[in-house]
């Protein structure tokens, strides 16, 4: 395994400076009837993404969250552009691995899926749901059946299972989902629960202007995202080259959330990054950057962002990203900035409630 240097490090290529009366006779032989308004309900909101859902369709199933992954050997990816939420984490040795959450529009394959990791429950314990993975330890396994109202599917060999191995893929970078089958599985709670707060129709997010930033990871995990007015997203690009999904899709969600976590828990299986407890956030929408907070008392809470004053951070509706990047101190917390005079501040370490050692069962690749 290579050594720990998953250090906090970003990059922002380019960020700007930061009545009337009337008389009383009148008024009684005239006497108006009396006023009625009439209130439109709009149609419904998508829980996962704040946009609108006229069919009610999100509403009516669970949450869907399956581990992807993210070698060079399995992109291009297939449906990952199409996820509501999707988070990214270091597993081992720099290399990043994706939960995709789907529930507003859900693409009919998705893959390739791969093995879980110590922190997942943490994720998706708040969603509830269905969780679908490729392999794991035993701890890992344990904790993952341990997750309430979470339906756990994992890979057996049997299309029963939903999952299936794509025979022009090489082991074990192609296992896919068929959706329809795993979210048949069922999964509570239905809908699930919103992630984020969004702001409402036609109120921009405000921050400080940025064109793009990168998260660095690894080089070749390490993600540029770039500004586009025209569609209002930021465009995913890995080393100078378009993120693309099979379908020729570039993957751009409408908002990126740079998580700062503490490490490490022990764990035999690689990193395990702690996102109970509360640390600092880089929220990039609508072309701006907010430095604000996140915050998280257990894992069955949903995940809080707030900006410098205590006051929700609210998203413009669309899909999210989360990258969660360790912090291993504050003298390493390096962030590069251009223009360096941008006043941005370094993220500091994360603090987090006092969590249960996991067990240190053998190592296994998954």
């Amino acid at each position: 395994m290579r050594p720990l240097r998953w250090l906090p490090c970003f990059v922002a290529l380019t960020v700007a400076a930061a009545a009337c009366g009337g008389s009383s006779t009148t008024a009684a032989k005239h006497k108006p009837a009396p006023s009625t308004t009439t209130t439109t309900a709009g149609p419904p909101v998508q829980p996962l993404t704040g946009l609108p859902d006229p069919t009610g369709q999100s509403l009516t199933r669970p949450a869907l969250s399956i581990k992807i992954e993210n070698t060079p050997q399995a992109r291009p990816q297939t449906g990952l552009d199409m996820a509501d939420v999707v988070y990214e984490e270091i597993t081992e040795a720099g290399i990043t691995r994706f939960m995709a959450v789907y529930n507003s529009t859900v693409p009919p394959v998705v893959g390739p899926v791969r093995s879980a990791r110590i922190m997942d429950p943490d994720l998706f314990t708040p969603l509830g749901g269905i969780f679908v993975y490729s392999g794991a330890i035993q701890a890992t396994i344990s904790a993952l059946n341990a997750a309430p109202g979470v339906n756990v599917i994992v890979d057996t060999g049997s299309t029963s299972t939903g999952l299936f191995r794509d025979p022009t893929k090489v082991a074990p970078h192609n296992l896919y989902g068929h959706t329809a089958l795993l979210f048949a599985k069922g999964g509570k709670p239905v809908p699930p629960p919103a992630l984020f707060q969004y702001l409402a129709t036609g109120v921009p997010f405000q921050g400080a202007p940025v064109t793009a930033f990168t998260v660095e990871y690894e080089t070749i995990y390490a993600p540029t995202y770039t500004w586009d007015p025209p569609t209002g997203t930021w465009k995913r690009s890995i080393q100078g080259a378009p993120f693309m999904d099979t379908d020729g899709n570039q993957v751009a969600p409408q908002n990126v959330i740079v998580e700062f976590v503490s490490c490490c828990l022990s764990s035999p299986e690689g990193a395990n990054y702690i996102t109970v407890g509360n640390g600092d956030a880089w929220v990039f929408s609508n072309g701006m950057l907010v430095q604000g907070k996140w915050s998280r008392t257990n894992s069955s809470q949903v995940t809080q962002f707030t900006d410098d004053s205590g006051q929700p951070l609210r998203l413009t509706p669309g899909r999210t990203w989360v990258e969660l990047m360790p912090v291993i101190s504050f003298e390493n917390a390096l962030v590069k900035v251009t223009p360096a005079s941008s006043g941005l501040a370094p993220p500091t370490t994360a603090t987090t409630t006092t969590l249960p050692s996991k067990s240190k069962s053998k190592s296994k690749k998954h």
